[in-house]
């Protein structure tokens, strides 16, 4: 654990790399530490292979992943984070071993888990999250399928939908929960993000130059596996994402599903360290409280990015430096009216390009209709094969929070532990048991992620486990 950095950044999306540039940039000590094999997060992602068509790294991506290597931060890729400790001890894994790390200050730039509302046959092969899909498209250059279907809420539609257009393959249909007059009234917030907006517009023009069919109002009620693919079954839904019982329902052949319903924090990190925390439904859900210059309620933790809630790449990047730029005020490296002067006009165009953001997050946030509509034998945390049926008996028996709920049941206990089912099994109880803020959260744990006990330990010898000596008689 020698030469120690001032501050820890954790993640390197746009909100970290932001931090960590802005952190160097004033002498800070720093390092950044990533799972991926590269920076720029989600939206950045650079590819592995060649790149697309149509999905080539963004020039934005590629100037900030070269501003950081210009920068004097120490970059850890392909890092696994699994232990943080109050007392800012961090350990890692990355491929040359186990690194242990003990900054003084953290930055908390984790992003976001992808949520998917269960419907019967979500689990079948051949059904993707957005997020994987796009994965395939931006890092590897493979399409999901070569006939898919694309549903869910949010810009991801039209993005997925245009990607698999630009590399080659068709899209049968796009299924969305939203109404055409829904997406209407979003032009006024987009246009705080003319860049975002001319993009998006570019989607829809090739997604209708290829005559794609767009189911506005419908959700998929169901995947069926058949020996050429699947059978996706879409069904008509009201403003509450209700399935409308008198309304057809449309079966659509494909070879893939990519869907999603929005995004959630990964607040992991932050709840580990008892930084306090409150649901904000249209930021995504559970985010830290924080003041406004990014910090958290725990001295020395800070947080920034869609892990704050959920406000795009852009004011992601924006948070970053306003994080960035605070730590270095709270350890005297400036004083507060060289802190002002750096953050005030980031202030004001985070207040511009979040508008954007949190319109968005309001479309991707689930539908109450979306919840009820989940069907008893509907398998909810995948990684336990825990139903629908079995979350409503155990509240039925009195269980009343989300962690009694996890006890009674195992759900949320699996390799995955909760990320992919949290949201939706809390809404579940929510609905029963009086609001989210009430049913609260799972109660964090490590490893923060899945290791081997082979990767904890390493190589050794029986000779070199330490023996104690014997205890006198």
């Amino acid at each position: 654990m020698n030469d120690q950095p001032d501050v820890l950044v954790l993640g390197a999306g746009p909100a970290g790399i932001g931090a960590a540039l802005a952190a160097t940039e004033l002498g800070l000590r720093t390092a950044i530490l990533d799972r991926a094999p590269d920076g720029g997060g989600q939206v950045y992602r650079s590819s592995l292979t060649l790149p697309q068509p149509g999905y080539k790294s963004a020039e934005k991506g590629i100037r900030l992943r070269q501003a950081l290597a210009a920068s004097s931060a120490k970059v850890f890729f392909d890092c696994r984070v699994w232990s943080v400790r109050r007392d800012f001890r961090v350990d890692g894994i990355d491929p040359e071993g186990k690194k242990t790390w003990k900054p003084k200050s953290i930055i908390a730039a984790i992003g976001t888990t992808e949520r998917v509302i269960p419907f019967s046959g979500w689990t079948t092969p051949g059904v993707y999250g957005h997020a994987a899909t796009t994965i395939l498209l931006k890092s590897q250059s493979i399409l999901p399928g070569n006939n898919s279907v694309v549903a869910g809420s949010g810009p991801l539609l039209a993005a997925v939908a245009y990607g698999i257009i630009a590399g080659g393959g068709n899209v049968a249909a796009i299924i969305d929960i939203a109404g055409r007059g829904e997406w209407l009234a979003s032009i006024p917030a987009l246009l705080s993000r003319s860049e975002d907006l001319r993009r998006g517009l570019k989607w829809i023009r090739e997604i209708r130059r290829a005559k794609i069919p767009i189911l506005y109002r419908h959700s998929v009620l169901a995947v069926n596996p058949r020996e050429d693919g699947l059978e996706v079954i879409a069904q008509p839904v009201d403003s509450n994402g209700q399935c409308i019982v008198s309304g057809q329902t449309q079966t659509i052949t494909a070879d893939s599903l990519s869907i999603g319903n929005g995004l959630t924090p990964s607040t992991e990190l932050t709840r580990l360290l008892g930084a306090e925390h409150v649901f904000v439904a249209e930021a995504g859900g559970w985010i830290p409280s924080l003041d406004s210059r990014q910090r958290t309620t725990i001295s020395g933790l800070y947080a920034a990015g869609d892990g704050a809630g959920i406000t795009g790449a852009d004011a992601a990047l924006t948070e970053g430096k306003i994080a960035g730029y605070t730590v270095a005020l709270d350890m005297n490296r400036i004083d507060a009216s060289e802190h002002e002067r750096l953050i005030s006009p980031l202030i004001a165009r985070l207040m511009k390009v979040s508008r954007a953001g949190r319109r968005m997050a309001q479309m991707m946030a689930p539908r109450p209709g979306q919840i009820s509509d989940i069907k008893p034998e509907t398998v909810v945390c995948r990684c336990e094969d825990i139903t629908r049926q079995e979350i409503d008996a155990a509240i039925d028996n009195g269980a009343s929070d989300i962690n009694q709920l996890k006890s009674w049941t195992r759900c949320g206990m699996g390799p995955c532990q909760g990320r992919t089912c949290g949201d939706v099994v809390a809404s579940i109880v929510a609905a029963r048991c009086g609001g989210r803020e009430k049913v609260g959260c799972w109660s964090p744990r490590i490893p923060l992620t899945a290791l081997s006990m082979d990767e904890l330990t390493g190589d050794f010898d029986y000779d070199d486990i330490p023996i104690p000596r014997a205890a006198p008689l």
